[in-house]
């Protein structure tokens, strides 16, 4: 006996069972298999109301994973590529850059633990900060600073 096909809704509900989704991304993972553009809308539209959907509750757990390695540049152009608003992109960013200082510092210490002892080191230890999105100007604070948090 062959296996049937699962339906459009069982595809969602295996996709968000694995993590959250944005309603954008869910909508371009479920299009190859939806009959039609109407029959996908009203799946994600059921399940927007019933809660099982929520592109909030999508950006939070991004901020949640993302945070304690990235800047607040990163988890923003993360935010934004999988099609949320601008103003829930602005809502989850906006409490990242209130303590990016002290996630690049534990970041910083975790990494390297000590000040640069050369130039080599120090432009080393900036742009590894710099790729994971953290700003210009508190790469140069966190790099700065020794361990006890004494400027350098």
């Amino acid at each position: 006996m062959a296996r049937s096909e699962p339906t459009l809704k069982a595809r969602a509900l295996r996709a968000l069972a694995r993590r959250e989704h944005s309603r954008a991304e869910l909508e371009r993972k479920l299009a190859p298999h939806a009959e039609s553009a109407e029959q996908l809308q009203a799946l994600l539209d059921r399940l927007v109301e019933t809660g099982l959907l929520s592109n909030e509750r999508f950006a939070q757990s991004v901020v949640y994973r993302r945070a304690s390695t990235r800047g607040a540049a990163v988890v923003r152009h993360e935010l934004r590529t999988h099609g949320l608003s601008e103003e829930t992109v602005a809502a989850q960013v906006a409490s990242l850059e209130q303590t990016e200082f002290e996630r690049a510092r534990a970041l910083w210490v975790r990494r390297f633990g000590s000040a640069p002892e050369s130039i080599a080191e120090r432009a080393r230890q900036m742009r590894f900060l710099l790729a994971r999105g953290f700003s210009a100007e508190v790469v140069r604070r966190v790099v700065g600073t020794r361990e006890s948090g004494e400027p350098v």
